[in-house]
């Protein structure tokens, strides 16, 4: 495949893009006007890339970390295009909180238009969604699976697609869509045009992007697997029985609100109960959770009502909370692409943000995954106010141990060797 590509990651050429604004990108002044209304006034990088492109009706295959403001690279476009052309545009999603948080982005852009839109997800009924389709909408949010689930049934004709988004591509293969995606890729009309957007780049992304796109232009504004610059990263090496001890700690030390990460739903809901026994308002996310439980969930941490939110990966890029100080990843991830989604939902929309993991000593492997994905040393720590005896160091490992680290300046801290 021939693709041009653009690369931004270069940090002047950036500043520069940042001091910009949406004018002079090909946006509608109607949309302008929408942007300046919901304050919008600056692009991000891969806004200030892909949105020109997009407009003039080029696939783009858009490579930049998560919190970075993809969806309103792929929105902003999509409206813009609809309005002057019949047809619908396609939006597929991994998760159903996404879908909804993409709906609510398009929702802003689209009324203004007399457009209407669809979202269509597992897990919610559907009827609703089958009366959202009658009424004509011009663009439809789907998770894969309840996309096919209304094309077999008649529900949404797929031929009238003119515009498509894979959005989080590359999560929507790590969740076994992929022979879902291929078969709605065959059944959308080849004369569309096709945006794809993920934080990293797999050959099955690569192969997507031969088969399905017409000479798609690639805009990467990050390498893969390369973490918010704003974020500081923190490790503890920590015996398995001292994770809730510690937590308690950290939960008395940070204030604002916390995203928690467990590797499995059994273990969200004992962490759950944990830290709701320790008086502190907590709710769960996970695959387990009624769709309306997820919502309420979810509503209640970007309200404020709950401080803490636990959740396994499902809520890894579901998750589009803007102030969250604190991701701690109780359990390192299984694959190491989703440390680097975890730690993403905070430091967002240029604010700062911390993010903590705990590590058992015989997890250096994982660690060490880590540190490669993203070419960074994490630094290590131990909490003053725990006995010295919970935090372990495998005696194997020495070589690692005189490494010199920064501390997060939120904590004073002894130096702890590590792994």
């Amino acid at each position: 495949m021939i693709y041009k590509t653009i690369n931004a990651n270069n940090a002047a050429h950036m500043n520069v893009q940042a001091e910009r604004s949406f004018f002079g990108l090909g946006i509608a002044p109607k949309i302008l006007d929408i942007l300046e209304r919901i304050k919008f006034r600056v692009p991000t990088p891969i806004q200030f890339k892909a949105i020109p492109l997009a407009i003039e009706g080029k696939d783009v295959i858009g490579i930049a970390q998560t919190g970075t403001g993809k969806t309103h690279a792929f929105a902003i476009p999509m409206v813009q295009r609809l309005a002057k052309m019949k047809g619908a545009g396609l939006v597929l999603a991994p998760t159903r909180e996404l879908a909804i948080q993409i709906d609510e982005a398009f929702q802003a852009l689209a009324h203004p238009f007399a457009m209407k839109t669809a979202c269509l997800i597992g897990g919610a009924p559907m009827e609703g969604q089958v009366q959202a389709l009658r009424k004509d909408p011009r663009v439809v949010i789907a998770t894969p699976g309840r996309l096919l689930d209304h094309i077999s049934q008649w529900n949404f004709l797929i031929e009238e697609v003119v515009m498509l988004v894979l959005d989080e591509a590359d999560r929507m293969l790590d969740m076994g869509f992929a022979p879902q995606i291929s078969k709605i890729l065959r059944f959308v009309p080849k004369n569309r045009q096709t945006m794809l957007f993920s934080a990293t780049i797999p050959k099955e992304i690569m192969e997507i992007a031969a088969t399905y796109m017409k000479l798609p232009v690639s805009v990467e504004i990050a390498p893969s697997g390369s973490t918010v610059e704003l974020v500081t990263q923190e490790l503890f090496i920590v015996k398995k029985e001292a994770k809730l001890r510690l937590l308690g700690k950290l939960l008395a030390q940070y204030h604002g609100p916390v995203l928690l990460f467990s590797r499995t739903k059994h273990g969200a809901h004992k962490i759950t109960r944990a830290i709701r026994d320790m008086g502190r308002s907590v709710a769960e996310m996970h695959s387990d959770r009624s769709l309306s439980q997820r919502r309420e969930a979810l509503q209640g941490f970007k309200s404020g009502r709950h401080k803490v939110l636990v959740a396994t990966d499902i809520a890894a890029r579901g998750i589009d909370v803007t102030g969250i100080e604190l991701v701690i990843n109780y359990d390192l991830p299984e694959d190491a692409q989703n440390y680097v989604h975890r730690i993403g939902r905070t430091a967002r929309a240029g604010s700062r943000g911390h993010a903590i993991s705990f590590a058992t000593p015989e997890q250096s492997r994982d660690v060490r995954d880590i540190e490669k994905l993203i070419k960074l040393t994490l630094p290590v720590s131990r909490h003053p106010e725990m006995p010295s005896e919970e935090f372990v160091e495998p005696a194997h490992e020495a070589p690692r141990r005189e490494q010199k680290r920064h501390q997060h300046p939120s904590y004073r801290r002894n130096k702890f060797r590590r792994f």
